[in-house]
C-alpha cells in the first residue's frame, strides 16, 4: 500500500503515524481505517433508513442529511476509542515496559462494547425491517383487519350500532302492527268474495239450496248479507290501520332522523378508525410484525435475520474489537513512552519552579528583615548623636543674661524657650529620660552676638533684632 494512502488510513483510525513502527501494527491500524469508512457507509444508510421508518416510510428528503451526521457521530465514537491509550502516569521513573499501561478494568470494555451494540442494533434494525417490507407489509394488514374487527364489535361504534338495531326494532314493530290490521282487513275481504260468489252461485242453482234466485231470508241472500259484513269489517280495520299509521308518524320520522345520524357517525367513524389502524404501520410496528415473523417462521425468515443482524453488528464492532484484541502492542508502548517521559519532564520542571519560588521568597524575606534591623540601627544611632550634640552644644554655648531673662516667664510659646537655652532642670531632666528625645533636639545651636542674635527656629536669613 503506498505511503500516503497508508498514513491517511491511519489518520482514520486516529493512530499517531509516527507512533507506528512495525509492519504489524500497520496493518492492523490499516485495517481499522478501512472498517471505518466501510461503516460511515453503513451507519449513513442506516441513519437514512431510521429517519425514513421514523417518518413511516413517507421518504423526506432530508433523511439523507440526517444519515451523515449520525454516521459521523458514531465514526467519532469508535475513533475515540481506537486513539485512546490507556496510558499509567503512576511511577514515571520506570522503565518496566509492564507499567507503561493502566490495566483494564471489566466495566471499560463492557461499556464500550455496550455502547457499539447498541448504535448496531439501533442502525441495524431499519435495514432489516426495509429488508422484509413485503413481509412485515403482509402481517400489517392481517392486523389491521383484526383491529377493526375488534373496533366494531367494542366501543362507539358498538353503541351506536346497537342503538341503530334498536330503532330497527321498533320501527319493526310499528310495520307489524300496522300490517296486522292490513292483513285482517285483506283477509276479510278475501273471505267476503269467497261468500259472495258461493251466493252467486247459489242464486244460479249450483249452490246448497239447488233452487235459483236469491229470495230474501233464504240461503244465498244470507250469504250475500255476511259478504257485506265482511267488507264492513275489512273497512273499519283499514281506518283504524290509517289511524294507528298517523299515530306513528311523529315516531317513525325521529327515529328515521336518529338512524340517518347514527348511520353517518358509523360511518365516520369506521373511516377515522381505518385512518387510524392504517396509520399504525411505522417503526413499532413494523418491528413487532418482525418479531412476529421471526418467531412463527424462524428456520424461514427468523435465522436469516439474526445472520444478516450479526453480520452487520460484527461490521459496527470490528474497529473496537480490534482495538481490544490489540491491546498492549508496539504502538501503544510507543505512545506510552512518549506520554510518560513527558509527563515526567514536566513533573520535574514543577517541582524545580516550586523549589525555586521557595528560594526566591526565603531570599526576600531575609533581605527585607536584614534591611528593617539595618535601618532600625541607624534610627537609633542618630537619635544618640543628636542627643550628644545637643548636650555638647547647650554646655558650649555662652547665654547673656538678656536672654536669662527673656527666658524667665513662660511666654506663648509651642514649647518653653527656657529649656531650650539653658538647658532641663534636674525634674526636666526626669521627663525628658521617659520621653525621649525632645521635639527640637535637632535644631541648630544658638549663636549669639552683641548686634545680631539668631533664635531657634528661625528659618535661614531672618535674623531677630534686639532693637
Amino acid at each position: 500500500m503506498p505511503r500516503a494512502r497508508r498514513h491517511v488510513l491511519l489518520r482514520v483510525a486516529n493512530v499517531n503515524p509516527d507512533s507506528v513502527n512495525t509492519h504489524t501494527d500497520r496493518v492492523l491500524y490499516s485495517a481499522i481505517g478501512v472498517f471505518i469508512v466501510l461503516y460511515f457507509v453503513y451507519a449513513t444508510v442506516g441513519g437514512a433508513a431510521f429517519i425514513d421508518a421514523s417518518s413511516n416510510y413517507q421518504h423526506p428528503w432530508y433523511r439523507w442529511l440526517i444519515g451523515p451526521l449520525v454516521a459521523a457521530g458514531v465514526v467519532a465514537y469508535d475513533r475515540a476509542v481506537v486513539g485512546r491509550v490507556a496510558i499509567s502516569y503512576e511511577k514515571l521513573d520506570s522503565t518496566d515496559p509492564q507499567e507503561f499501561l493502566r490495566k483494564p478494568t471489566i466495566g471499560l470494555y463492557l461499556g464500550r462494547l455496550g455502547l457499539a451494540v447498541l448504535f448496531a442494533v439501533i442502525i441495524t434494525e431499519p435495514l432489516m425491517l426495509a429488508r422484509y417490507q413485503g413481509e412485515i407489509d403482509s402481517r400489517l394488514n392481517e392486523v389491521h383487519n383484526q383491529q377493526l374487527s375488534r373496533i366494531d364489535t367494542t366501543g362507539v361504534i358498538a353503541t351506536w350500532t346497537a342503538r341503530l338495531q334498536q330503532l330497527k326494532k321498533e320501527t319493526t314493530a310499528d310495520d307489524a302492527a300496522v300490517r296486522d290490521l292490513t292483513n285482517r282487513a285483506a283477509q276479510k275481504r278475501h273471505d267476503a268474495r269467497l261468500l259472495y260468489q258461493q251466493a252467486v252461485a247459489d242464486s244460479e242453482g249450483a249452490g246448497v239450496s239447488r233452487s235459483a234466485g236469491c229470495p230474501r231470508g233464504g240461503y244465498c241472500h244470507e250469504l250475500v248479507q255476511r259478504s257485506r259484513g265482511l267488507d264492513d269489517q275489512a273497512e273499519v280495520l283499514d281506518r283504524q290501520a290509517g289511524r294507528l299509521l298517523d299515530t306513528q308518524r311523529a315516531a317513525r320520522d325521529a327515529r328515521t332522523a336518529e338512524q340517518v345520524q347514527l348511520a353517518q357517525q358509523i360511518g365516520e367513524q369506521r373511516q377515522t378508525n381505518s385512518e387510524k389502524v392504517r396509520a399504525d404501520a411505522g417503526f413499532g410496528a413494523r418491528t413487532a410484525a418482525m418479531w412476529y415473523l421471526m418467531t412463527s417462521d424462524f428456520w424461514g425468515v427468523g435465522i436469516f435475520y439474526l445472520g444478516i443482524t450479526l453480520l452487520l453488528v460484527a461490521l459496527d464492532c470490528a474497529a473496537v474489537g480490534l482495538k481490544f484484541v490489540s491491546r498492549g502492542n508496539a504502538y501503544e508502548r510507543n505512545e506510552a513512552r512518549i506520554a510518560r517521559r513527558r509527563e515526567h519532564e514536566a513533573a520535574l520542571l514543577h517541582e524545580r519552579e516550586i523549589h525555586d519560588a521557595r528560594t526566591y521568597g526565603a531570599a526576600m524575606a531575609r533581605v527585607v528583615a536584614e534591611g528593617i534591623e539595618a535601618a532600625a540601627h541607624d534610627e537609633a544611632v542618630a537619635r544618640e548623636s543628636a542627643a550628644r550634640a545637643s548636650a555638647v552644644l547647650r554646655t558650649s554655648v555662652a547665654v547673656p543674661e538678656e536672654v536669662r531673662k527673656m527666658a524667665a516667664h513662660g511666654g506663648r510659646h509651642y514649647r518653653p524657650l527656657r529649656n531650650e537655652l539653658l538647658g532641663p532642670a534636674a525634674d526636666d531632666a526626669e521627663q525628658a529620660a521617659r520621653n525621649g528625645r525632645h521635639r527640637r533636639s535637632l535644631h541648630p545651636p544658638v549663636v549669639i552676638n552683641e548686634d545680631v542674635r539668631v533664635l531657634p527656629g528661625s528659618p535661614p536669613g531672618r535674623h531677630y533684632n534686639g532693637e
